[in-house]
């Protein structure tokens, strides 16, 4: 992916100063409420928005005093910025484009900012829909789960109008450790394939390693020690062989989601010629965990499959 300027990779030693701005954030789900209350924490004037009204009332009871609308175009309203982070492409078209979507409220020179994971096609039409109008359009999508979504910790890779971004930015900080502009608008979206290509292919190396130390009667701690210090070590093996040694996938990032996502991967794929055999794989195996009613269970599943005599 060609990247618009070294320069614009950013992290929380160089965060740029975050005057207060009139924010509206639209999608308070396991990713989009804690980023939404670290704005509100950092005193931004913020109003929310969720289409199912209890996640609304939750916010509110959790959020005393805050703002919360009953529609995104009334949250929206007059509002610098808006952030969205939904589920998939047709909400991402609801709440923005619908009677009573946020486009329909916003002024020109307004920046959306859209944390959902999109195809690279609808963030472009949604650039070029908003930009007739002078609104300016981030697909930005972040990594990092629940867990960093909580922590402020998130990755966030953007795609879209580098002057946008730099005049977004400011607020990114609040829940977004580490930033990145990746180029034009979609470029967010086809980082974010990249980082679940990535991410699949992790999980299931991991879930047959763990299967494979059992099966040949190693001690799973003692494995794990000597190995997440060296060249095997990831983000996940640190992170999620001891739940997936206890079979806990009450957490994290579902099943549903991530197959989802390697739809996107896989969508793309096909129009780019890329050979992808390994996310075909995993995705298959993520659909079988779905057809055994886990779609709501961890990724990191993935080694049950293992545990019950299934094969590649």
């Amino acid at each position: 992916m060609i990247e618009a300027d070294p320069s614009e990779h950013t992290d929380m030693s160089s965060a740029p100063s975050a005057p207060v701005r009139d924010i509206a954030f639209i999608g308070l789900g396991t990713m989009g409420g804690p980023m939404a209350g670290h704005l509100w924490r950092a005193g931004h004037r913020l109003c929310v928005y969720n289409r199912h009204p209890q996640r609304r009332i939750a916010w509110q009871q959790a959020h005393p005093g805050s703002r919360v609308a009953d529609s995104p175009a009334a949250a929206a309203a007059g509002a610098e910025i808006v952030c969205l982070c939904v589920g998939d492409d047709q909400a991402v078209e609801e709440v923005l484009f619908s009677g009573n979507g946020a486009s329909s409220t916003l002024a020109a020179g307004a920046i959306v900012i859209d944390h959902s994971t999109l195809s690279a096609q609808q963030a472009r039409r949604c650039h070029a829909r908003l930009a007739e109008r002078g609104i300016a359009y981030l697909d930005a999508p972040v990594s990092g789960g629940e867990p960093g979504a909580r922590a402020g910790t998130l990755t966030l890779m953007a795609g879209g109008n580098l002057d946008a971004w730099r005049r977004a930015e400011p607020i990114l900080t609040c829940y977004a450790r580490h930033r990145h502009h990746m180029g034009d608008s979609g470029s967010g979206q086809m980082t974010k394939m990249v980082n679940q290509i990535c991410v699949a292919g992790l999980l299931q190396s991991l879930a047959e390693a763990i299967h494979f130390a059992a099966a040949a009667g190693l001690d799973h701690d003692a494995v794990f020690a000597a190995i997440t210090q060296g060249a095997a070590s990831s983000w996940q093996m640190q992170h999620r062989h001891d739940s997936m040694h206890r079979g806990d996938y009450a957490h994290g990032f579902a099943v549903d989601w991530l197959r989802k996502d390697l739809g996107l991967c896989l969508d793309e794929a096909r129009r780019s010629g890329a050979t992808l055999p390994v996310t075909a794989l995993v995705d298959q195996f993520l659909a079988d965990l779905q057809n055994r009613g886990h779609g709501r269970s961890d990724m990191s599943s993935l080694l049950t499959r293992l545990q019950r005599g299934n094969t590649p």
